[in-house]
């Protein structure tokens, strides 16, 4: 440190600054002008999106915008454009505004030049005048190449092109007011789905007009390998599966398997007893190239499966909830939505305090519509609900943090990859929120005695005002009230219970009420063996504690586990078990012959980077694997709940 700075260290600390280090102090710099604030005012013009997402070898989009620039900004001299970042679905500020690149602002064939905001990085200040009609922007968005590096959104064979990643928007309007004419070009011979309308589609494809609310809650599948499913229900609002793939054979669908997607439509309108859309589009695609996804929009959704989603029927079924999951949003998020979580652009922060029914209430009807259509069957989305509740009742987190405070995760993390999930707690309030759920309806039909439930929940609050877009937002005293005239109970204090407070184990009094209690077996279920081989692990959650990959690398990991204690760690590559070179079915003959012996240890040669050591694991409990189990002379509350509505 020099002796001036030093000096003027400790006369700080003092509190006396003499004149001559005074004038060595720096200046404030001057803020940014500030961003506009939006109004609810109609945005005078329209703009123009073009996108190119011709360039699949570079991976790259290139943009063509037109923005009309109001006599407002002319007069103030400044017009700020916003680049997307909060997107609606994923509860945080997720805008790729890193891949934002080139950005080029003309008008009349002047370049101007533009400035981003120092504080608001996603905001651009660009100076117009009288003689500046509108701007013309080029840019391009420079998607990820590899893994790693981002969600890869362009293949050779698919393009998914999401229009809050692809344009720029006037501040100071609701993006409900702000008219677009959107367009697309995709390679030679590829096909489209997508909840847009066009008079025609083909390589360059003009939209029909509409605004931008709406367009970045529309985005496109573009593929080589496409089919297009007609899944129109009893109401005859149309209703589509879009598939696109890696390769042609994946998109062979047979009869059942359609019609198990058509029972999905029909269970969810008679669910909810309404719809919210014009028409809808299930966005599938089947890949293992493109990035995994599963994204809510009003009219449609974004989602992916493994190329065997078809194909493979037998062994796709524990990730078959999914369409399940994001067509129930229609409903649930889109239409009906957190009154915190509504935003008048798509640059205001949100707040997730009631995320436990805008994704907890859906990841229930998930599972559960998905077995009313067939898309699984009961036994199958019994062995699901058994694994969810066992990994959220032996969940070491919930010792210290509030199922609520879950809700604010999407933005503390962004779904960062965590050191230790299970003592950390994120986002618990999917599936924790799927057992409170759970645990209501259960408890309404006993109640009841069987003459109400959660589907008339369903009804009362989602599917009010049928047809309409409008979104309905709400609190939860809504909640609250609904579930009383459905069936009066203290819900505040149910729902507080299981939100506010720290509680040992996870809601499990729906299985109770529901007729079924959680046991552990040393065999493992369908969903298991399904589960595993789709992610090429062996499950040892509920045993030593851990999965691990078939070369032996550790994945997920329970805190406080038998091999968390013996000092395994994600991360960690297992080379040898009992003094024999790792093998899955080493490692499981190990825990069994561990049972017999309650003096042989589990031993382990692991290793991490370039260090190797040798662990000991005292575990002699054997396998255990969770299953539901009857629960004799009670009434089978669960089964009905599973079964398909007439």
């Amino acid at each position: 440190m020099s002796s001036l700075r030093l000096l003027a260290a400790l006369t700080a600390f003092s509190g006396l600054v003499s004149p001559a280090l005074a004038q060595t102090q720096p200046m404030p710099l001057p803020m940014p002008a500030p961003v506009p604030e939006p109004q609810d005012h109609p945005f005078p013009g329209s703009l123009t999106v073009s996108v190119d997402a011709t360039d699949t070898v570079h991976h790259v989009m290139s943009i063509h915008e037109t923005v009309p620039v109001p006599k407002e900004a002319q007069q103030k001299g400044e017009m700020v454009l916003l680049y997307p970042m909060w997107i609606p679905g994923d509860h945080s500020p997720t805008g790729v505004i890193e891949q934002f690149a080139s950005l080029r602002v003309q008008s009349g064939g002047r370049t101007l030049n533009w400035k981003r905001d120092t504080v608001n990085v996603a905001a651009f200040h660009i100076p117009v005048s009288s003689s500046t009609p509108s701007l013309d922007l080029h840019f391009q968005l420079m998607t990820p190449i590899a893994p790693g590096m981002g969600r890869i959104v362009m293949t050779p064979s698919i393009v998914n092109v999401q229009w809050d990643q692809v344009s720029l928007y006037p501040a100071g309007y609701f993006t409900r007011d702000i008219p677009v004419q959107p367009s697309v070009r995709v390679p030679h011979g590829w096909q489209i789905g997508s909840a847009l309308r066009a008079a025609t589609y083909g390589d360059e494809t003009h939209f029909n007009a509409t605004t931008f609310n709406t367009l970045v809650d529309s985005p496109i599948y573009a593929g080589r390998y496409f089919r297009k499913f007609d899944l129109t229900g009893p109401d005859h609002v149309p209703v589509s599966l879009d598939v696109v793939a890696d390769e042609p054979d994946s998109l062979d669908a047979t009869p059942q398997q359609v019609a198990a997607h058509q029972n999905l439509v029909r269970q969810a309108t008679s669910l909810f007893g309404s719809h919210h859309y014009d028409h809808y589009d299930f966005l599938l695609a089947l890949t293992e190239e493109l990035g995994g996804i599963g994204l809510e929009h009003h009219q449609s959704s974004e989602n992916s499966a493994a190329p065997g989603y078809f194909t493979e029927w037998d062994k796709t079924f524990p990730t078959r909830d999914l369409l399940a999951h994001e067509y129930t949003h229609s409903w649930n998020g889109k239409y009906r939505r957190p009154a915190d979580m509504w935003a008048p652009n798509f640059n205001t922060p949100q707040r997730g305090s009631l995320l436990w029914v805008y994704e907890g209430q859906t990841q229930y009807w998930g599972n559960v519509l998905a077995a009313r259509s067939g898309l699984v069957t009961k036994d199958q989305g019994f062995e699901a609900l058994a694994y969810m509740a066992a990994s959220y009742d032996n969940q070491t987190g919930r010792q210290w943090r509030p199922l609520e405070d879950t809700t604010n995760d999407p933005v503390i993390a962004q779904r960062a990859p965590l050191s230790w999930r299970d003592w950390q707690r994120s986002e618990d309030y999917y599936v924790e929120g799927q057992l409170v759920w759970l645990d209501a309806d259960a408890l309404i039909r006993k109640l009841s005695d069987g003459h109400k439930s959660l589907d008339d929940f369903a009804k009362a609050f989602f599917g009010t005002n049928s047809g309409s877009f409008v979104v309905s937002p709400y609190q939860f005293d809504d909640v609250v009230a609904t579930l009383n005239s459905v069936q009066p109970y203290d819900w505040a204090k149910f729902l507080h219970d299981r939100l506010d407070t720290i509680q040992p184990h996870a809601p499990l009094d729906g299985l109770t009420n529901g007729g079924y209690k959680l046991v552990y077996t040393s065999k493992p279920t369908s969903f298991i063996k399904a589960s595993e081989a789709a992610r090429h692990a062996t499950d040892l959650s509920f045993s030593l504690g851990l999965t691990v990959t078939g070369a032996g690398h550790v994945g997920r990991e329970h805190w406080m586990s038998p091999a968390f204690k013996a000092g395994v760690v994600p991360g960690m590559t297992i080379l040898a078990v009992n003094d024999m070179s790792f093998t899955p079915q080493r490692l499981l003959h190990a825990v069994t012959d561990a049972q017999k012996d309650p003096k042989q240890d589990i031993r382990l040669i692991v290793k991490s980077g370039d260090h190797v050591s040798t662990v000991s694991i005292p575990y002699h409990d054997g396998l255990r694997y969770p299953h539901l189990e009857r629960i004799e002379g009670t009434p089978d509350r669960l089964s009905a709940i599973y079964a398909p509505r007439p």
